[in-house]
């Protein structure tokens, strides 16, 4: 008798997310489709260049796909190595910005001269993910005590009360403590310490809305405290504060349910400032209306499921919590940004992920992107 044949074992089948793939490609070609229709008049008296902006632009994105394709084909478990020089660096990056490197533009001083531009705000906000991804691992029982879930939240406090004195940048140091805070509310079963501190931070803030709304706290003391009295009352402050979110709500308003069309905007013709960074939004909902602004929210609530997806069949907790920290800030900022342009919140200065002009903002999104790119190829398919 012959023997029988041995049988073989399959090879185990890997997942790979093509549905956020396109989704991140064509929310990134919108963008520079909307780059170009709201900035081609300023750059073109500005810099004699109608697509200076462009240009910019799909440089950045270039180097982000490349970037992001090289994170992908690594197996994401590299990154851990380097959690706690990334850590480091990034806060020695920020630390930069007060030295001959660091470097004014808009107002602000919140960029680094090292041969090409780099906002460090950005930096830290993807070494932050691959930090407290690697901590919580580490440490996830003790950050299920008290003492060790403070001791954690400890390790965000130095870059965001960096990123908030030294670059002037509220919104940024923002969505870092958030990023930190939803990583460890995944992380831990207990629930009470996220309300408490979320009932803190609301408190505090309508304490201070009330007592800028009272004339107890005087606007002259901060820019901050100006932009909340125009918030409360822009048609007051038409004339300073007030003036970019009037434009941005005349801007969507205009817009009707399908919009002027593509390139038909009049508030991009120098009456909207920062059209093409903080405000692209409002220029969405004005060239494409209603429809076009629910479709790209609609895209970003696809892509945030399919964070969901992938976070939920990580093959460990450390690809769950990357994916977890890469959802995170993107869904805070893309809420935050929208917020701002409807002046459902006070003006804080916050791109739209993937749309707005910003080289470092899209070649470090597009990194996280890698990353989470890099766990849904780790996932094993049955059968």
């Amino acid at each position: 008798m012959s023997e029988q044949a041995k049988p073989q074992k399959k090879k185990p089948k890997y997942f790979f997310d093509y549905t956020m793939l396109f989704i991140v490609v064509f929310l990134m070609l919108f963008g520079l489709v909307m780059l170009y229709s709201t900035s081609s008049y300023e750059a073109n008296i500005k810099f004699e260049d109608p697509a200076f902006y462009f240009k910019k632009q799909a440089v950045a994105s270039a180097i982000g796909v490349g970037v992001m394709l090289f994170i992908m084909v690594l197996d994401y478990h590299v990154v851990q190595r380097f959690a706690f020089i990334a850590y480091v660096v990034s806060l020695v990056l920020i630390l930069l910005v007060l030295s001959p490197l660091g470097y004014e533009a808009g107002g602000a001083r919140r960029w680094l001269n090292l041969g090409m531009s780099l906002q460090p705000a950005e930096v830290a906000k993807l070494a932050l993910i691959v930090f407290f991804a690697s901590v919580v691992c580490k440490f996830s029982e003790a950050i299920k005590t008290k003492k060790g879930f403070l001791f954690v939240i400890a390790l965000a406090i130095p870059h965001a009360v960096c990123v908030l004195t030294i670059t002037q940048n509220l919104s940024s140091a923002i969505i870092i403590f958030s990023i930190v805070l939803m990583m460890l509310f995944v992380a831990t079963p207990q629930y009470k310490e996220y309300f408490i501190i979320a009932g803190i931070a609301l408190g505090l803030a309508v304490i201070v809305i009330l007592l800028v709304k009272y004339d107890v706290i005087p606007t002259s003391l901060s820019y901050r405290f100006a932009r909340i009295k125009a918030w409360m009352d822009p048609e007051s402050y038409a004339s300073s504060k007030g003036f970019q979110t009037l434009q941005a709500l005349y801007a969507i308003g205009s817009g009707n349910f399908l919009g002027k069309g593509l390139g038909e905007s009049i508030q991009k013709l120098g009456y909207l400032p920062e059209a093409q960074n903080d405000m692209i939004f409002s220029i969405i909902c004005e060239e494409l209306g209603l429809f076009g602004a629910l479709a790209i929210i609609l895209l970003f609530m696809l892509l945030i499921w399919r964070f969901m997806v992938i976070a939920n069949n990580a093959q460990d907790m450390f690809g769950a919590l990357l994916v977890v920290g890469v959802m995170a800030h993107i869904s805070i900022q893309v809420i935050l940004n929208i917020a701002v342009v409807t002046n459902t919140i006070p003006n804080t200065g916050i791109t739209l992920p993937f749309i707005s002009y910003g080289g470092s903002s899209i070649v470090f999104l597009l990194a996280e992107m890698g990353l989470v790119l890099s766990v849904s190829r780790s996932i094993r398919l049955e059968g």
